[in-house]
């Protein structure tokens, strides 16, 4: 396959200093292209331009790497807040549903009061008959937050029961002791459901 360079017309330098050749009149007198100032001014000028086109490039492409990595480290930022946020109403939501939870529960609870108070006095009466029914519920009402409290012969507690009657003390103790439960009380999940009704000694 032949050569597209014609072998008479030698690569142009545009390195070499042309004016070597020159015979004086402006005419190249060597094995070199002699070629016009102008014309070899330019092509300097364009090569020159072409350099610095590439070096505008490859600065305009480290700038636009730069602007992108600034972009994902803000788009990271606000993903990370956007889950923070997320977390803190999933956990709130959370706690209220439990929250309205425990006070329908609770409603309903208190709602039964009445029929414990009914199977309590009841059991006083027959106790064989009514014990089975009233532990099952007791225990029933407990799983979901109910406890009865436990005041007898404990000191008085203004905050968990009710004095309604009242008997001359011996002394012994430093302050007044519930003698005799009238009337349970109950707490839910920790907190006083209904006082109790007692009766104080001292």
């Amino acid at each position: 396959m032949s050569d597209d360079t014609n072998p008479g017309v030698p690569p142009i330098d545009l390195n070499r200093d042309h004016t070597d050749n020159d015979d004086g009149n402006g005419k190249g007198n060597g094995n070199g292209v002699e070629l016009d100032d102008d014309l070899t001014s330019e092509m300097l000028r364009l090569r020159r331009l072409a350099d610095g086109d590439v070096a505008d490039a490859e600065s305009a492409v480290e700038h636009d790497v730069e602007a992108l990595l600034a972009d994902r480290d803000s788009f990271k930022d606000i993903a990370l807040r956007l889950q923070a946020d997320f977390d803190n109403y999933r956990r709130r939501v959370s706690a209220q549903q439990a929250d309205d939870a425990s006070r329908a529960t609770g409603k309903m609870a208190e709602a039964l009061l009445p029929v414990l108070d009914a199977c309590e006095a009841a059991f006083l009466q027959h106790p064989a008959e009514v014990e089975p029914i009233f532990n099952l519920l007791l225990v029933q009402l407990k799983k979901l937050g109910l406890e009865t409290m436990n005041l007898y012969e404990q000191p008085f507690d203004p905050n968990l029961a009710e004095a309604v009657l009242h008997e001359e003390g011996d002394g012994a103790a430093d302050g007044p002791v519930v003698s005799e439960v009238l009337r349970s009380g109950y707490t839910w999940n920790g907190r006083v459901l209904r006082a109790a009704m007692v009766k104080v000694r001292g």
